[in-house]
This record gives C-alpha cells, structure tokens and sequence, in this order.
C-alpha cells in the first residue's frame, strides 16, 4: 500500500528528503506561491506548525509557478522571501509541479488519493492543503480559500487518533 513514507522530495537546499522522515506524524502538505492570492496562509500554516510541532505534526511547503506563475523565483528566492516575510520554519521543498504529466509523484498520489470537487483530481491553486495521518494516509484534501486556522479540529482528531 502506498503512504506518505513511499515518497522522497528535494528540499530547498538540494538535499533529498525521504518522507519517512516523517513517519509517525500527522503531516499537512501544501502547494504554496510567494506570489498569490494566498500568500498570507504562510502566516496562519506557521502558526499550525508552532501550535502542535510538540505533539507530532508538521507541515510541508511545495512552492509551484503553474498557477499564473506567482512562484517565479529559484530556491534562494523563495528561501529569501519564506525567512524574510513570514518566519517559516517548517520544511520547505524544492518547486515542482502539482498537475500534469510531470506532477510529482507525491502529488499524483495525494490527488488520486483524496479527489476534489466532483471528483476531480486536478489542483486548482495554490494553497491546496492536504492532511495526512499518522498512518501516512491521506485524511482530507482542503480547498485554497479554506483558512489554516480552520484544520485546527482535523489536526486535533488526527493527533488524538
């Protein structure tokens, strides 16, 4: 069965990541954008982060330009901006792709996994939030316009299950 912890990503400093460096945890995955709409999220996901880091839970930011390309710059640019404007210390990774014959293949997963809107796999934004359990299944997929603040509950359940 495939889970969270089949899949490696490249963070932004080059190093390659397995996930199951985080096996065990409730993970909440992102695509984010420097650029975007949504931007501000970064706020309301590091604050996610300091609120339950403590007791097992963590979050990813994949920064992708498929969505009106407001992820335009190189590592050191988003590393920049991340550290600069919102004080991100969770883990962040390397751009990819979300959608697409070259889509990650955490993102193919995460998609097939938890379909969105009548049934569509296809990620519509930016800022597509999807939350995985400590088994390293995908619990729920989250709409762009829904506020960080507003997975507290789904976190809690995830931590507490």
């Amino acid at each position: 069965m495939t889970t969270l912890d089949t899949f490696s990503a490249t963070l932004l400093d080059g190093t390659l990541q397995p996930l199951d460096h985080y096996q065990g945890q409730v993970v909440l995955v992102v695509n984010v954008a420097s650029n975007c709409g949504f931007t501000s999220q970064y706020q309301g996901l590091q604050a996610l982060y300091e609120k339950f880091q403590a007791r097992g839970f963590t979050v990813l930011g994949f920064p992708c330009n498929q969505f009106g390309g407001q992820e335009p710059g190189d590592a050191n640019d988003i590393r920049q901006f991340c550290d600069t404007r919102y004080r991100i210390t969770f883990p962040m990774f390397d751009k990819i792709d979300v959608n697409g014959v070259n889509a990650h293949p955490l993102f193919q997963w995460l998609k097939s996994s938890r379909p969105g809107v009548l049934g569509s796999e296809a990620i519509k934004w930016n800022f597509t939030k999807f939350l995985v359990g400590r088994d390293g299944r995908v619990v729920a997929r989250y709409a762009p316009t829904t506020a960080p603040s507003d997975l507290e509950k789904d976190i809690n359940a995830a931590l507490e299950g």
